[in-house]
């Protein structure tokens, strides 16, 4: 089943009296319960792509679908309704608040989806367990390791059970030791059938998906299965 469709679809920036196009007649499809890396150099067009697949921009032209849903001139109150129930994003930078604990922080995408106060609690607390950290939940983010900070991250985009995990270089912040952690806990997830998308610049993070799509200037250059998918094995004491 396909999750995300793309025909054609270009974004072109106007800056001034220059022209950029960012990307250029993208044509793709994923489907539900795959691993995706898009690769490129800088300027390639990969967070470009990135934005319009997670509804944070939409394109200039061409349609996207999303879930079933045609989401390409869609207002922006629509978008923000299909951000939060289709999409969960993990970013480079974590972008946890940093006044509330792991598990207000993980809960805060169901605030937005009007659940009660007890239902936010047991599925946030869920969430932290699927992650390995329910043990963190009354820990604020400025007690936590890079590791952990990116794992609650992790479990906040999951919380809301979306169709898409969307990773924007999920390991930028991290060292060689906690980001095979991370992309072993995507391992894990990708194997409960969950369909992720992340974005990396770097070569042996992108070998951990299942499936390699290679961006410059604004064009897909190639669209690859990996045949050896780099597995996590961790070290443990």
């Amino acid at each position: 089943m396909k999750i995300i469709e793309t025909t054609d679809i270009s974004r072109r920036y106007v800056m001034g009296a220059e022209i950029i196009d960012a990307l250029k007649s993208v044509t793709l499809h994923i489907n539900k319960g795959e691993y995706v890396a898009f690769m490129g150099p800088s300027g390639s067009g990969k967070s470009t792509l990135m934005n319009i697949i997670g509804c944070l921009d939409t394109p200039s032209t061409g349609r996207y679908i999303l879930n079933g849903k045609d989401v390409s001139d869609m207002s922006d109150g629509e978008l923000a309704g299909i951000r939060n129930k289709e999409i969960g994003f993990v970013f480079q930078t974590f972008n946890l608040l940093p006044r509330m604990s792991s598990l207000d922080n993980v809960a805060l995408p169901l605030v937005y989806a009007g659940l009660s106060k007890g239902e936010r609690t047991e599925k946030a607390m869920l969430a932290l367990k699927n992650v390995g950290l329910e043990n963190r939940a009354h820990h604020k983010p400025n007690e936590l390791s890079g590791g952990q900070r990116q794992r609650v991250a992790v479990a906040r985009a999951l919380v809301n059970d979306p169709s898409i995990l969307l990773a924007d270089e999920p390991t930028g912040n991290l060292d060689s030791k906690t980001s095979y952690e991370i992309m072993d806990l995507f391992d894990q997830l990708y194997a409960k059938g969950n369909t992720i998308v992340m974005v990396t610049h770097e070569e042996d993070i992108a070998h951990y998906a299942h499936r390699i799509i290679r961006l410059r200037d604004g064009l897909v250059e190639s669209d690859t299965i990996n045949p050896n998918p780099t597995k996590a094995y961790i070290e443990t004491n």
